[in-house]
């Protein structure tokens, strides 16, 4: 597991219990002895508005066929979470360099780096 790969993870329900399977975003490798990675939240729900902090992940355009993703999708770097290195069920893929670059900008602006 390194950054810049996309994984199918067990992501945490923001405000409820439980889990729910879907793709993330590794934004570090696992860290500590409970090997926990941080992710980021990536969904097939294109909001209307996107956010500054929002990457629309378009499998089709050839920046982002390496993510293996299956459908136009946004990746939400506001909705972060840290999670055990089990919930990561399996590699679908990573975002190009150039990509990164881009997830790297956004995440300085919005965490005020």
């Amino acid at each position: 597991m390194a950054p810049g790969e996309i994984h199918l993870a067990n992501f945490p329900f923001g405000g409820s219990p439980g889990m729910k399977l879907r793709p993330v975003l590794l934004l570090t490798g696992p860290i500590g002895t409970v090997p926990e990675v941080l992710v980021a939240y990536i969904s097939s729900v294109i909001p209307v508005l996107p956010l500054p902090s929002d990457l629309t992940l378009d499998p089709s355009q050839a920046e982002y066929r390496s993510t293996n993703l299956k459908t136009t999708s946004v990746l939400r770097l506001h909705k972060l979470a840290t999670i055990h290195g089990r919930s990561m069920m399996r590699r679908l893929g990573a975002l190009s360099p150039s990509a990164r670059v881009v997830v790297d900008e956004k995440l300085k602006l919005l965490l005020k780096l």
